[in-house]
């Protein structure tokens, strides 16, 4: 008896999430999903935010301030590309509530784990409902990108959930560059770069960072053979020793500014409305993190410091690496 109430109890999550990938699909599913995607893509082309919210979930209407600011930003590249559909996705989430972690497997799955076919979608607190993923990989306008659409079936239309837009370059170079390049500082023994280019690398992989690949998967696999125990990484919190004062440490990582890669710093601190005193102590903290990781000045042109107050806000302020002393 007790072995059956355990399989039963295994079977819920299960049952609770179901991922159909395309290969899988009845043709007119198929079709419908990759049609939404296209029509959803010529509003994104023609900047036309009025009837893109018009045709979403009242919860993301109600909130669309993000998919107006992500038209506003990559208008250049949606306007003048043309859009290529992935094979899209149908996730199935059942329940009464709310899914706190829901993980869809998608895909044929082999004894390594993902194969080149597979994806795994990660949501927290999904409501229960019909929803599918479509990507769209836009080319030949001012830069390549992907936009990935999270879709829900309230009737019989597919309404937009969600609206991702993403550079596939950083600084003019693709995610294997960055992969070669941060293998090339591995071997250099300079782990530090190797693990914050890698972090580039995957943020170039995946589309969206609520879902992982084989590719993605494999890198991760890299990421953790460098990992450095002295940078702060999945939420933990360091001491910084900067200019007699010790800080806490709380985020490093890469970011591209056209043709640059810095590296930006945050640390929190109780106040930042004197600006003149929290400048200064940025740049107490820039000196000290190249300090201590001089390895730093051959893979970015420049580190960023952004102070952080209790409330989430923060001030930051940049130096050029060549005037780091």
């Amino acid at each position: 008896m007790r072995t059956v109430v355990m399989l039963v109890l295994l079977t819920i999550p299960v049952l609770a999430q179901t991922c159909i990938s395309a290969a899988d699909m009845e043709p007119p599913a198929r079709t419908a999903l990759e049609t939404a995607a296209k029509r959803f893509f010529d509003m994104s082309a023609r900047g036309d935010a009025a009837t893109m919210k018009q045709n979403s979930i009242p919860s993301l209407a109600a909130n669309f301030a993000g998919v107006e600011s992500a038209l506003k930003d990559n208008q250049t590249a949606l306007s003048g590309g043309s859009a290529s559909v992935r094979p899209p996705f149908l996730l199935n989430a059942e329940g009464a509530g709310p899914l706190a972690h829901a993980e869809f497997l998608c895909g044929v799955f082999g004894p390594s784990g993902q194969t080149s076919h597979s994806a795994v979608f990660v949501f927290n607190d999904l409501p229960p409902g019909k929803y599918a993923i479509t990507i769209l990989d836009v080319s030949g306008g001012k830069k390549p990108l992907t936009l990935t659409l999270v879709l829900e079936q309230i009737g019989t239309e597919w309404k937009l959930a969600g609206y991702y837009a993403r550079s596939q370059q950083a600084c003019g170079h693709d995610f294997a560059w960055f992969v070669q390049q941060a293998r090339d500082f591995k071997a250099k023994s300079q782990n530090h770069n190797a693990w914050l280019y890698y972090r580039q690398a995957i943020a170039l992989a995946s589309p969206v960072d609520f879902m992982s690949t084989q590719a993605t998967d494999k890198l991760y696999d890299e990421v953790q053979s460098v990992q450095p125990a002295d940078m702060p990484a999945d939420g933990n919190i360091l001491d910084l020793n900067a200019g007699g004062k010790t800080y806490r440490w709380i985020a490093i990582f890469s970011l591209p500014v056209g043709d640059d890669l810095d590296v930006v710093v945050k640390y929190s601190t109780a106040d930042i409305s004197n600006t003149q005193k929290t400048f200064a102590e940025n740049t107490q903290v820039i000196k000290a993190l190249v300090a201590k990781f001089p390895e730093l000045k051959t893979a970015f042109a420049g580190v960023v410091a952004r102070a952080v107050a209790p409330s989430g806000e923060d001030y930051g302020s940049l130096l050029p690496m060549k005037e780091i002393k």
